[in-house]
């Protein structure tokens, strides 16, 4: 039996394995305990590949500001007049989309969502604040994306009236559509709450985003009164609504050259949390390599400053400060982006304190060194943000890093998911069910109002906000399916706390409610093969049968050959 799948299976897992606890996958066999082995840096062992299902790695692929009717408003169904032409298999199931709900014809706002083209990939970026978006909503008529999120005018990018409405087919978003054909998708996938990248960056690390004290970025001074958190108490600690740079980072308020007041987190997450189970993990980011390096002097600082073009050819800066999590935990952080001791010691505890270059990532899969646990943000040129990204740029960087893994050693034992950090405002027809409101005057309107339930009394943390594209791609996906089960960006943080058996964050952290990520796997019928795509194209390239059987059969015995 492999170490690598040395999960024993039992009939009750396919019933909702990831939901069932440790004590009880032991008593039914279906929990295989492997060998610990030495967890560098903590003198404790390695449980990495204790888990309570067969993927021993998993890869989160988090990219930028898309809703679902954004990239799978006409799934499975393109129109094939330009780009990569798609044609989906004809078994592939109803999703819930603009067409089979009608609203892309009978539409309550001011525009109905128009096509848009793989020449028009580099658009107009929307406004997603936390109070905008409520804003659209409309208390669930969704009929005021135009007059709330919109912007349709801009320098550089394209831009039309009615913009926020639009959305891409299979013909611009071909990998990703690719994807969901051979793999599985969520049509049921949500922000856990309104507003921008570093809200729901927050909630994926640690389902909370209050906790937030803003601090002068010269002193380190405590700023009671600062709006870079919403409703602080008396002490200064309040909940981030906004994309507040944060005080454990050289590279903060670019490279500490301007004076906007920095964030820090109290509290843990699953950083923490792996830390204590002694499970191997890492985040890995575009340009996180600092451009010059901290000189070793205290009041110095790394600088940032690498870039990457798009397919219009502007350069934006990879690294984005606001857009890595641990960043803002002293706990978890990397000030001084140092990199780390050896390929060896990735994933592990040591100087770089699990914070890495993207290269990092790409050198620990080269050298089976790859972290149980893994989350990867692209340079800013290729994390699908409207005004500096887009979609053809993002599919280069998902595609390529996937390719990578299928290719690999792991790749039996790996799951990637592809998700964002919220939904730049982009029109989705779904009105939300918001199960946290929130009654701050300022900011709250009825759609978070109206809900009298506030997790742990903490203001402005309302939502679920907006339907978030959700992807699982592994041999343990269901192939070319859609679940329908309600799960939010903290249902990854749940599956990994589940997986590796690390407890809850607490403190009213969201994990606590997300739904489960178990209907889009088949923990019966592992795929027998890699589907690769083109990095360009999207298009199916390869489909490569795995060399010898592997997988359980009836009994809950592991035949792999």
């Amino acid at each position: 039996m492999s170490r690598l799948t040395g999960l024993r299976r039992h009939p009750v897992a396919s019933a909702g394995l990831a939901l069932l606890g440790a004590a009880t996958l032991t008593a039914a066999g279906v929990l295989a305990v492997a060998p610990a082995s030495a967890f560098p840096g903590h003198g404790e062992p390695d449980h990495s590949h204790q888990t309570q299902t067969p993927i021993k790695h998993l890869v989160v692929i988090f990219d930028e500001n898309i809703s679902f009717d954004h990239y799978f408003g006409t799934y499975p169904n393109a129109t094939n007049t330009d780009g990569t032409a798609f044609h989906a298999a004809p078994n592939t199931p109803k999703t819930n989309t603009l067409v089979t709900s009608g609203t892309l014809t009978n539409n309550p706002n001011l525009y109905k969502p128009t096509r848009l083209t793989p020449a028009q990939a580099l658009t107009c970026d929307q406004n997603h604040s936390y109070a905008a978006e409520q804003a659209a909503v409309d208390g669930g008529k969704m009929d005021l994306f135009v007059q709330k999120t919109e912007t349709d005018t801009c320098t550089g990018n394209f831009g039309q009236p009615g913009l926020v409405m639009d959305y891409y087919d299979g013909n611009t978003v071909t990998g990703l559509w690719n994807y969901a054909q051979n793999y599985s998708m969520s049509d049921n996938m949500w922000d856990t709450g309104f507003g921008p990248s570093t809200p729901g960056a927050l909630n994926l690390i640690s389902g909370q985003t209050h906790g937030g004290t803003a601090y002068n970025p010269t002193t380190g001074a405590v700023l009671p009164t600062s709006t870079a958190v919403q409703s602080p108490n008396a002490a200064g600690v309040g909940t981030v609504i906004g994309d507040p740079d944060p005080v454990y980072d050289d590279c903060s308020d670019a490279d500490h050259t301007s004076t906007s007041a920095l964030v820090g987190m109290a509290g843990k997450n699953v950083g923490d949390l792996l830390n204590a189970r002694g499970v191997t993990w890492g985040w890995f980011q575009g340009g996180f390599t600092p451009t010059t390096a901290w000189n070793g002097t205290a009041g110095t600082y790394a600088k940032c400053d690498a870039t990457t073009a798009n397919v219009g050819g502007a350069t934006p800066k990879d690294y984005s400060p606001h857009h890595n999590p641990f960043s803002y935990y002293k706990s978890t952080s990397n000030p001084h982006h140092l990199p780390p001791t050896s390929t060896k010691a990735i994933g592990h505890t040591d100087q770089a304190n699990h914070q890495y270059d993207l290269t990092s990532f790409d050198k620990a899969l080269a050298a089976n060194n790859l972290p149980a646990v893994s989350f990867l943000k692209a340079p800013e040129a290729q994390d699908g943000h409207a005004g500096y990204s887009d979609p053809l740029d993002e599919q280069k960087f998902i595609v390529n890093e996937i390719n990578a893994l299928q290719k690999s050693k792991d790749w039996k034992s790996t799951a990637v998911v592809i998700t964002y950090d919220d939904s730049d405002g982009w029109y989705d027809h779904v009105a939300p069910t918001v199960t946290n409101g929130s009654h701050d005057a300022a900011v709250d309107s009825t759609v978070c109002t109206a809900q009298t339930t506030i997790a742990g009394g903490y203001a402005d943390r309302c939502g679920p906000s907006q339907r978030l594209p959700f992807l699982v791609v592994s041999p343990w996906a269901a192939q070319n399916t859609v679940d329908h089960t309600a799960i939010e960006q903290t249902s990854p943080l749940k599956f990994i706390e589940d997986n590796w058996r690390t407890g809850r964050i607490g403190d009213s952290s969201f994990d606590a409610r997300a739904g489960s990520l178990n209907g889009l796997f088949d923990w019966r019928h592992p795929q027998q093969r890699e589907v690769l795509l083109s990095p360009t194209t999207g298009a199916v390239t390869q489909i490569i049968p795995t060399h010898g059987h592997w997988g359980y059969d009836d009994q809950g015995n592991d035949n792999q050959q």
